[in-house]
């Protein structure tokens, strides 16, 4: 099993549409796939069209396991699991602080997953937290979405520094440019600048009208319009971190 995080210190960047499309992706071609979505805002749940059990709250997150696999839900497409989030996933952090090793609790939970799952996505929530660290250790790939503006670069780099600062394994990180305006110099600028840096990715993935209409199909945009240029740029993005992963083992 491998585990691959979408993650940014920031909002707005594209972290959720890029974790449904490349988990969609990863169900078509390295099936099966589950998709955890960490966010107590729900937009992975929301655009799959699920919604959590009323019983199922971050507590029973937290116990892992058995309490994980009798929550995840079937998505419309085959291959293609889901652990929906739930409003009480706000709380994740102050519960997460009651354990004993907090850092290692969701790697843990998700240990039995591998039995089941070639890969599992996680859509984590726009923040840096003791849920982050614990994402941070459970993942083997931290993909992180960066609009090329000068504030996106500024969170990536407050991320590196913190990893830095914690001695943590920084070669996880693995950013790539979202929400592109080719039009814009400063983005062009900005993809330049980091064009040759060994640990980007080089698929970028441009501001497209139909990647904001996701929530109006609520489904992938590469199962609604794959021959959209976005749906063009996430499956060379999945073909890349593919590469990555098997590069990897």
């Amino acid at each position: 099993m491998k585990t691959i995080a979408l993650y940014s210190i920031k909002g707005g960047v594209g972290k959720t549409a890029t974790a449904v499309n490349l988990s969609y992706l990863s169900s078509l071609f390295s099936p099966p796939t589950l998709i955890c979505d960490l966010d107590p805002q729900g937009a992975s749940s929301f655009y799959f069209r699920i919604t959590a059990s009323k019983k199922y709250n971050s507590d029973k997150f937290l116990k892992g396991n058995k309490k994980i696999y009798r929550n995840i839900k079937a998505t419309d497409f085959e291959n293609l699991d889901l652990l929906p989030s739930d409003i009480s996933y706000r709380n994740l952090d102050i519960e997460l602080a009651e354990e004993k090793k907090p850092l290692k609790k969701l790697k843990k939970n998700l240990e039995e997953l591998g039995e089941e799952y070639r890969y599992v996505f996680f859509d984590c929530a726009p923040n840096l937290t003791l849920l982050s660290e614990s994402i941070f250790a459970a993942a083997d790939v931290i993909m992180v979405p960066l609009i090329p503006t000068t504030l996106s670069i500024r969170t990536y780099i407050q991320l590196t520094d913190f990893f830095k600062d914690n001695k943590l394994d920084s070669s996880k990180i693995r950013p790539f440019f979202t929400m592109v305006e080719k039009q814009k110099k400063m983005h062009r600028d900005i993809i330049e600048e980091f064009r040759n840096a060994p640990d980007f990715f080089t698929q970028t993935i441009p501001y497209n009208s139909e990647v904001e209409k996701m929530g109006i199909y609520r489904a992938p945009l590469n199962a609604v319009l794959p021959g959209s240029l976005a749906s063009k740029a996430y499956k060379n993005l999945w073909e890349e971190l593919r590469s990555h992963l098997e590069k990897s083992r």
